[in-house]
């Protein structure tokens, strides 16, 4: 549309991928139809965040009821309003119990930094003021603020900017499908993945690192890693070994993404700071916070005045996102969404697994609830990854769309996230389409 490539800028924005945009115009369940009328699966959920899927209107209903009762009101210290309230009531019920109050914002990035600097101001009301460096892996996805996209692990995100701030360090990703040890190391390989935290802090200092930041599962820079079992509870006593904050990002594994409340939740790791988005208000409108532990909080509250915590945005804990956000988590514990997201996870990986177990171009398929990744390869004994140039990812993308999929491929990895509400037989649809498209492309 000629309007959208003259006035708009798109995120990740360059008007060759505008030269004939998808312009969605309705949503149902979860089906999305553009302005040509065709009705394709939402296989991402929008971006991760739809779990309700499209058009719930008990969603649209208690925005309405907020709305019309108080739209907008400060959350600034000395003023406060029920929804929020209600709601950090509502989330000290879900969380890990290390996980004690509670600050909202706009997203993720905003969340990522909100966790960064209060991990800082932590150590610095302790009298740890050298305590700043922060600990991140590569693949990761933090979000976009300056702060947040220094602690992705992406180069891409940040090169065509100019170099990351200073204060961030990164090392290997707990990739099972890719990590290599050193020959002869016994060690498993999540056992040596964490073990390169350790290796970082002692490298760092200990007196100079505040955090270690991670997402349960790496979604939007690795295309779904899942770490193996013995990963997290290793860092969390590496942390706690060389006193370092374990910042858990929960944006895209929150809120029954991954079958469990929460990613951490499955191998019963409590964070000290935990911050969230996406799936809180079910993408309605936008909502992201932290969750901070106890001692934390007793340092934050501590403080002098002077010496506050100096942090905020206009739209903290915006009443009509809490609203939501307080209507979308009542959905998912009344329905069982959770518990829903690990049946149909399943169903769709036992699939997946049965169709292409033995394709000589699909390395790994891997997933947690509905959280779903195929890896696709030039070979398969060996890994090697296609050439850019082959263009794979971009040729599967537009078979799955041909087909009535879309999702997004990052850049030969398939990714999988469909609305928790997905029906048996649009789960095996979207199985039936992965197949079908990746042998269009691929034949064996």
């Amino acid at each position: 549309m000629t309007s959208d490539r003259r006035h708009l800028l798109h995120p990740q924005h360059h008007p060759s991928d505008s030269a004939d945009p998808f312009v969605w115009v309705h949503g149902d369940g979860v089906f999305l139809t553009d302005i040509d009328g065709r009705r394709v699966i939402d296989g991402l959920s929008g971006m991760w965040n739809v779990s309700l899927g499209h058009g719930r209107r008990e969603l649209v209903d208690a925005a309405t009821r907020q709305l019309s009762r108080l739209a907008f009101s400060t959350a600034y210290a000395g003023a406060t309003h029920p929804p929020a309230i209600a709601l950090a009531d509502r989330l000290a019920g879900l969380v890990p119990p290390s996980i004690h109050a509670f600050y909202f914002t706009s997203g993720g990035g905003e969340a990522t930094d909100s966790s960064i600097r209060t991990a800082r101001y932590y150590w610095r009301a302790l009298g740890k003021s050298a305590k700043t460096t922060v600990i991140a892996r590569e693949l990761s996805y933090h979000g976009s603020t300056l702060g947040a996209a220094s602690a992705t692990g992406v180069a891409e995100f940040s090169e065509v900017f100019g170099p990351r701030l200073p204060g961030f360090h990164h090392i290997a990703s707990p990739y099972p499908y890719r990590f290599t040890s050193a020959p002869g190391d016994r060690r498993s390989i999540g056992e040596a993945a964490a073990d390169l935290l350790e290796e970082a802090i002692v490298r760092i200092g200990p007196h100079n690192v505040a955090a270690f930041i991670a997402e349960p599962i790496q979604g939007g820079g690795g295309g779904i890693i899942v770490p193996t079992d013995d990963y997290f509870p290793r860092i969390r006593a590496i942390c706690d070994r060389y006193d370092v904050l374990l910042i858990a990002d929960e944006v895209i594994t929150g809120f029954g993404r991954t079958g469990r409340w929460f990613g951490l939740d499955h191998w019963g790791v409590r964070p000290d700071i935990m911050q969230f988005a996406k799936g809180i208000t079910s993408g309605y409108i936008p909502l992201g916070g932290m969750g901070v532990s106890e001692r934390i909080k007793s340092v934050l509250d501590g403080a002098p005045p002077e010496r506050r915590w100096w942090h905020g945005y206009t739209n903290s804990a915006h009443p009509v996102a809490c609203a939501v956000a307080l209507e979308t988590i009542r959905v998912l514990d009344e329905e069982g969404l959770v518990e829903r997201a690990a049946r149909q996870g399943a169903r769709l990986l036992q699939h997946l697994r049965n169709a292409l177990a033995d394709h000589p171009n699909v390395g790994d398929i891997r997933g947690q609830g509905l959280l779903v990744g195929l890896e696709l390869v030039a070979d398969r004994p060996s890994k090697e990854r296609f050439a850019a140039s082959d263009a794979i990812g971009e040729r599967v993308r537009r078979e799955l769309l041909k087909r009535g999929l879309y999702t997004r491929v990052l850049p030969d990895i398939i990714c999988l996230a469909p609305p928790l509400v997905t029906p048996e037989q649009v789960i095996d649809q979207i199985a039936d389409i992965v197949v079908t498209s990746i042998e269009a492309v691929l034949p064996r």
